[in-house]
């Protein structure tokens, strides 16, 4: 197998091209790519798109969008910051470049020839010449391009504040640890005012970079690599025994020969022929998942190499900032990595041989043997054991009281579910309405509805759905910006409670059919139903549904049976979590390393499971009297319970740690 090989001398490379850097621009997410990379990137998203508002990153798939968003697509990518910082980790083979920031902004590329450490800013030799004269500017240090091409020290210095990824030009100055966001002094007053934990980093950096330590997420990170290599070797390993089991099989066809020899080279050659066509679409498989491994490699070793250089040149703030951006990273690679493992497949392949052998020199060769092709999985499941559930603590962080008055003092939330950007959409039942929340849980605006909505999923980066039980409907609305839009009205055959996105397009409805039987079926967003399963229920309160990670299962609350049922996908029940603490089932979650979460109404707590459904713990203190809906967020594992008590209005917030 011609596989792709890793390079033996180790340096910065784009995850894109898989070649040394040329001009490196750095996206919010700190992942980097080559500026001509990163532009072909983007031209093809906004081929696909008639208005493309931001990028989404090409390895972590994060929105990222330019400053100035008044400048055509084809200039976007001169428009993320080069990365010095990377360039400089190996100076032998790469030179710092950049452009003048003062003449790119006016839409002039001029080459940078030193860098303001007070200013920041690049500066071409007419715009240092002005520079020097201002006696503002005096004692400003200014440094080469060549002292920054050879020193690592000199590129910290220069990045020392690290700027707002959301406002330009303003410094990092806050971190709110409701959130785990670093924010400059815009973002505090705009989305974090209320915050009751946001603190100085001046003031706390020593005990933030603590918990944050440089070493061990560069050691996760070599972990991730690890395993991605290791992941290339078994590819490897698959086509290289799948070329074997190729010429055993034609071996025990000429054994045979003998006495039906005729026949039997007939089908040696179209074993050969069958078995080798499997092994080379395999081989082009699996080059082609082994490419996209090693791209990701790369991004990985980049940015530990980013972490390394801030760890031993950069101040404590660097060591700091850059130590959360990574830390950030670690959960979108570490589920990037699970899902090539789970998704990995290994095919056998055999000849069916008719019987009895003497028969055959009657039978055609079609009706002699086929070749077939058996894929099972190959996952090895290497992340599973990497965040271990039991060590999980599930912190209460604050309750924030949604209550407006123009939305009104009686409502009633019991669908959530988070958006991207960390927006939040709630499901108010009693108003027939939804609520969107900006990331600090502030009103942005409300949508009316056409009858009373039960629960809420995300099925894209910019579509939603509702089910509305009253009126056997799921109300699917787009939700760009700060504007919600219907989009289409889907028709269900009974009044659906519980639905969940299940990807490719399709949603997992729940719905209760009556004579104690409900199903959940799965059906596209045009309402095309795909397949229905029964199971046994006592009422229609069989409120809430949820899917694994790989959404591989379905996890199903049957209210007054205080159970959680749990399938596969062609409906073969796999087990029934029914403890005696657990009263009234509603809300369930799952978190990203497939733990479920579900909460007991009338028991007044959470019980959080194991993906195989053992109990690991039951959480009572600080649950909302009568919780109701909950909801994960799947990057920064915060997780927000509803409930139906007397504050109803109130959102409580934990974080799982």
């Amino acid at each position: 197998m011609a596989a792709a090989k890793i390079e033996t001398e180790e340096g910065p490379c784009c995850p894109i091209c898989l070649e040394q850097f040329n001009i490196p621009r750095q996206l919010p997410c700190a992942h980097s790519f080559c500026e001509k990379c990163l532009q072909s990137h983007i031209t093809t998203q906004a081929g696909k798109i008639t208005e493309l508002s931001n990028i989404k990153c090409p390895v972590c798939r994060n929105p990222a969008g330019p400053f100035i968003k008044d400048r055509p697509t084809s200039e976007w990518a001169t428009l993320f910051p080069v990365n010095t910082a990377l360039q400089s980790i190996f100076p032998a083979k790469s030179k710092v470049d950049r452009l003048c920031d003062a003449c790119n902004t006016d839409g002039n590329t001029v080459a940078a020839e030193g860098f303001c450490i007070v200013c920041k800013e690049a500066m071409c030799e007419d715009c240092l010449k002005a520079h020097r004269k201002l006696k503002i500017a005096k004692d400003h240090t200014i440094l080469s391009v060549e002292e920054l091409t050879c020193n690592p020290e000199n590129v910290m210095k220069l990045a020392e504040g690290f700027s707002c990824s959301e406002h330009h030009g303003e410094d990092i100055k806050y971190y709110c640890k409701n959130h785990k966001i670093p924010c400059c002094a815009t973002c505090f007053i705009n989305s974090h005012k209320i915050c009751s934990k946001v603190i100085d980093l001046k003031e706390e950096l020593p005990a933030l970079l603590s918990e944050n330590k440089p070493v061990e997420i560069i050691a996760d990170m070599k972990q991730i690599e690890s395993h991605l290599k290791k992941f290339m070797e078994i590819n490897e390993s698959s086509v290289n025994n799948l070329e074997a089991q190729v010429n055993e099989l034609a071996a025990e066809i000429r054994k045979i020969r003998k006495e039906i020899n005729d026949v039997l080279d007939e089908l040696e050659k179209q074993v050969r022929t069958e078995g080798n066509k499997i092994y080379k679409e395999e081989v082009i498989r699996k080059q082609e998942e082994n490419h996209q491994c090693l791209s990701l490699i790369h991004a990985v070793r980049n940015s530990h190499y980013l972490l390394e250089a801030a760890s031993t040149y950069g101040s404590n703030l660097q060591k700091f900032l850059m130590a959360e951006k990574m830390k950030s990273q670690l959960h979108s690679y570490f589920n990037l990595v699970g899902e090539k493992y789970e998704k990995a497949q290994k095919i056998t392949l055999e000849v069916h041989l008719a019987s009895p052998i003497k028969s055959i020199l009657s039978l055609s060769l079609s009706e002699l043997g086929i070749v077939i092709a058996n894929t099972s999985s190959n996952s090895h499941s290497l992340l599973c054991t990497s965040r271990p559930m039991k060590d999980c603590h599930i912190e209460k962080v604050d309750a924030i009281d949604v209550k407006n008055p123009t939305i009104g003092m009686t409502l009633s939330f019991c669908g959530v579910t988070f958006l991207p950007r960390d927006r939040l959409m709630l499901a108010d039942c009693w108003n027939s309405q939804c609520i969107l929340l900006n990331s600090s849980y502030h009103l942005i605006t409300r949508y009316t509805l056409t009858a009373n909505p039960w629960n809420i999923c995300v099925l894209d980066d910019q579509e939603v759905a509702v089910s509305l039980c009253a009126q056997n409907k799921i109300q699917i609305l787009s939700v760009i910006g700060d504007i919600i839009r219907p989009v289409r009205m889907i028709t269900t055959k009974y009044s659906c409670n519980g639905i969940a996105a299940a990807g490719n397009g399709e949603i997992v409805v729940n719905c209760y059919c009556g004579n104690k039987k409900s199903q959940w079926s799965r059906i596209n967003t045009r309402g095309d139903v795909k397949c229905t399963h029964q199971y046994d229920s006592t009422d229609y309160r069989d409120n809430y549904i949820a899917l694994n990670r790989m959404r591989t299962r379905v996890y199903v609350s049957v209210y007054n049976m205080n159970s959680l049922l749990c399938f596969d996908m062609d409906g073969k029940k796999l087990f029934t979590y029914s403890p005696n603490n657990l009263r009234c089932t509603l809300g369930i979650a799952v978190d990203r390393y497939d733990n479920i979460y579900i909460l007991g109404k009338n028991s007044n707590n959470l019980h959080q499971l194991s993906p195989g459904g053992s109990a690991q713990q039951v959480l009572t203190t600080g649950v909302p009297s009568c919780p109701w809906a909950i909801c994960i967020h799947q990057s920064k594992d915060i997780l927000i319970i509803t409930n139906n008590s007397d504050e109803r209005t109130k959102l409580y917030i934990y974080q799982l740690k």
